[in-house]
């Protein structure tokens, strides 16, 4: 208990999957944590789920005026965020994301999210952070920021063009923001982390790409898993609790992978 006591810690997509993990291991750690999802109903489930100080608050990462708004609830609420989690993400639009037959459309759909999601999240993330004009509590810095990218931004993803390359943008982007952060001296450190097959209903949704028998390609995938099991989503969101610690006090524009192994081989 309390590696983030006190802290006060924003995960987006916290509804499901690896989102609802991280709030919950964040909030188990003592921070107070605002659960923002687009979905009402599983954002307020996971609020309510995590009781004490978490609060739910509508969000559509895509919509500049979302992050504005969503920032200036969680200063009236809680004060000046010390943890931005980038985690709301989708996969596919369609059921099928080869080169070929990805429509344009579908294409900036995943961008939108995935990308400008982010993009949104850091700028904002980073003015919020430093609202006062100084570093964060404590005197240990501004603050941390872990965007959510996949190794799908590290290897080829020819079956998910668009969402491979979302996951990539996002990998660059958290670089960028760690370097600018930390040239400027703001104390923001700025990490990317990398799961691989996790069971979540998002992996779900990649087994069954293509009208793929979902089955058939789970036990196909941890074939390539060298640790021979599929991650969870809390081994995930351990990894985003390190990261957003004190712990982490000198790690930025770092890439920490979650896949058993799989991107080593």
């Amino acid at each position: 208990m309390g590696r983030v006591q006190g802290k006060i810690a924003i995960v987006s997509g916290a509804g499901t999957g690896i989102g609802r993990a991280a709030a919950t291991r964040l909030a188990e750690e003592g921070a107070k944590v605002t659960v923002a999802e687009f979905d009402a109903a599983s954002g307020q489930a996971v609020a309510e789920e995590l009781g004490g100080d978490a609060v739910f608050i509508q969000h559509d990462v895509r919509e500049e005026a979302s992050w504005q708004s969503l920032f200036a609830a969680v200063a009236a609420n809680h004060g000046r965020p010390d943890i931005l989690v980038n985690n709301a993400g989708i996969l596919a639009t369609e059921n099928n994301q080869h080169l070929a037959v990805t429509e344009l459309e579908q294409w900036r759909a995943v961008q939108q999210v995935n990308v400008e999601g982010v993009f949104l999240g850091c700028k904002y993330g980073v003015e919020a952070m430093t609202a006062d004009g100084g570093r964060a509590k404590g005197g240990e810095g501004g603050g941390a920021i872990v965007n959510m990218s996949s190794i799908a931004g590290l290897v080829a993803t020819p079956h998910l063009v668009a969402y491979g390359a979302s996951k990539g943008a996002v990998r660059q982007m958290t670089k960028s923001v760690a370097i600018d952060c930390a040239k400027k001296g703001l104390g923001i450190r700025c990490n990317s982390v990398h799961p691989g097959v996790i069971v979540t209903n998002m992996g779900d949704q990649v087994m069954g790409m293509g009208n793929g028998d979902v089955d058939a390609n789970w036990a196909a995938r941890l074939d390539l898993v060298p640790m021979g099991e599929p991650g969870q989503a809390v081994d995930v969101a351990n990894c985003i609790l390190f990261l957003a610690s004190d712990e982490a006090r000198h790690i930025t524009g770092a890439e920490l992978v979650v896949d058993g192994g799989m991107t080593a081989v």
